[in-house]
């Protein structure tokens, strides 16, 4: 029986603190309930002292989610401890978290204040907090670079008056893992209270990067409360990120010993809202929840994804909230990552397919960094599959310019034994002149009726998809062609209505007889 570990969300308070975000608040009530729907156990919703919109923040998130405990920041002093608990007085689960500095750096350059005179500080608002709600969160802050005989002293006098969850902060992320697990477990042996009757929590940042590692280490400490951010957001470099504690107790319980209640399959929604109101972007390769977290590049990882999901995924994306896992095509994939993706499109390739459609995906794949669903749409549709292929286009060279009469120079492959053919022509432009080029090679006298260029792709290296029509003895045949150079995807259209007109009643004049050839 695993045990559970309460999640104590703090987006809307410390999240906001991230330089260069502010929530409205309707904004944090529009988290706050689905924070709600994800299942955390307390939202700190923000600190009423600071300011009349965090009090009415916080005002109301209290009213609008019921089943969460809503958590309300306030330093030791009476008069913030009061309007905390003015703001919280129609939650249905009120909490006052208190905090105050313990660590002798922040005594001496910030407080001002001696040891004892924190602990007095520390007792009294506790007291009067307690006085307000049942449910009183206390943490000494920067408690990470606390003398730990101090820190335990300080921890059970707040035990003593009254607190019912203690918090432990690196406030600067200056903790190691198993540094800030000894650190627990001193404590715990210093006031046994902690991880019975009160609940211990840790609230770690991540300015070295180990905030979740931090976190985690707490958790087989003992820790049952971890405090954090969606998307690991925060002041300076950020908080814990959530999403990864999460999914690492669900994972790993076999290891950690504990789980949470939290519905997963909410987060991935959860992460875009934080981010979409925040402005904040995910990072493609952040884990759980960033654009990258499910999708395979690499052509073996691929194939081991294709023969079973285990192989290279320890989470099943659906449990986060995320349709499926993808497969991104680039020149790393190979032949089965692509037939992969492509029968999930809706197109069928035979084995006597593969190899041609693969051919014309790897050069695709060379002048793009990623071939998305839209290029290989593009690509099936200048891919000729019922038509026999009597030539195919292996060459484009083009000049042209202000000054330039249009030239092109084309190399033709037969099927019939593979010949190559080559020959040049000028033209009006640079497409005319490619066509004309290979009028010279294919002598299959035609009236082009119809010319369309469409761009399906985005970007700097979209795929551009040339639609064409041309007519002879009444009849009409389409081409298509798709390819990064739209002069390239103009001459692979020319060649597919060109092998649509021979298979359908044409008859190819003897290549051989073309103006220039090379063997």
């Amino acid at each position: 029986m695993n045990d559970k570990v309460l999640i104590f969300d703090t987006t809307l308070r410390d999240g906001e603190q991230s330089a260069g975000t502010a929530m409205t608040v309707e904004e944090k009530v529009e988290i706050a309930k689905q924070l709600e729907r994800l299942g955390v156990d307390v939202i700190e919703a923000g600190f009423p002292i600071s300011s009349k919109g965090d009090f009415e923040a916080v005002q109301s998130v209290a009213r609008e989610v019921r089943a969460p405990i809503v958590a309300a920041l306030s330093h030791c002093r009476d008069a913030a401890i009061d309007r905390a608990a003015e703001a919280l007085k129609d939650a249905a689960h009120p909490r006052i978290h208190l905090f105050l500095s313990s660590s002798d750096n922040h005594l001496m350059n910030q407080l001002r204040k001696n040891r004892e005179e924190v602990v007095e500080m520390a007792v009294s608002a506790i007291r009067r907090a307690r006085s307000y709600v049942d449910d009183v969160e206390f943490s000494p802050m920067d408690s990470s670079r606390t003398d730990r005989d101090f820190l335990a002293h300080l921890v059970r006098a707040a035990i003593d008056a009254g607190a019912t969850t203690i918090n432990i902060p690196d406030t600067v992320g200056y903790a190691a893992p198993g540094e800030f697990a000894a650190l627990l477990e001193h404590l715990r042996e210093q006031a046994p209270e902690l991880g019975e009757s009160v609940r211990l929590s840790v609230h770690c940042h991540d300015d070295l990067g180990m905030a979740v590692a931090n976190s985690l280490a707490a958790v087989k400490a003992g820790a049952r409360q971890v405090e954090g951010c969606i998307n690991g957001i925060g002041e300076r470099a950020g908080n814990c990120a959530l999403e990864e504690v999460i999914m690492a107790l669900r994972t790993r319980s076999d290891y950690f010993g504990a789980d949470t209640d939290v519905d997963t399959k909410q987060l991935y929604a959860t992460s875009r809202l934080v981010s979409q109101i925040t402005g904040f972007a995910v990072q493609p390769n952040k884990a759980i929840v960033g654009r990258n977290a499910f999708r395979h590049a690499s052509g073996i990882h691929q194939d081991g994804l294709i023969k079973d999901r285990s192989t290279y995924e320890i989470i099943d994306p659906v449990s986060v909230g995320v349709p499926r896992s993808e497969l991104v095509l680039s020149k790393l994939s190979g032949s089965r990552g692509l037939r992969a993706r492509l029968t999930e499109l809706g197109y069928a390739v035979t084995d006597e397919q593969l190899p041609a459609v693969y051919e014309q995906f790897k050069e695709l794949a060379d002048k793009k960094r990623e071939v998305t669903d839209r290029d290989l749409m593009a690509l099936m549709s200048g891919h000729v599959s019922a038509i026999e292929q009597t030539y195919s286009l292996e060459h484009v060279q083009v000049t042209c310019g202000t000054r330039e009469v249009p030239t092109a120079t084309v190399t033709i492959k037969a099927a019939d034994g593979g010949a190559l053919y080559t020959d040049a022509a000028t033209g009006d432009g640079p497409v005319d002149a490619v066509y004309k080029a290979i009028n010279r090679i294919v002598r299959e006298p035609n009236q082009l009726t119809e010319f369309s260029v469409n761009a399906v792709t985005e970007g700097n290296d979209a795929v551009g998809e040339v639609s064409i029509r041309i007519e002879r003895d009444g009849r009409t045949y389409i081409g298509r062609g798709a390819d990064t150079d739209i002069i390239v995807a103009s001459g692979k259209a020319y060649m597919a209505a060109l092998n649509r007109l021979l298979a359908m009643g044409g008859q190819a004049a003897p290549a051989a007889e073309a103006a220039a050839t090379v063997g």
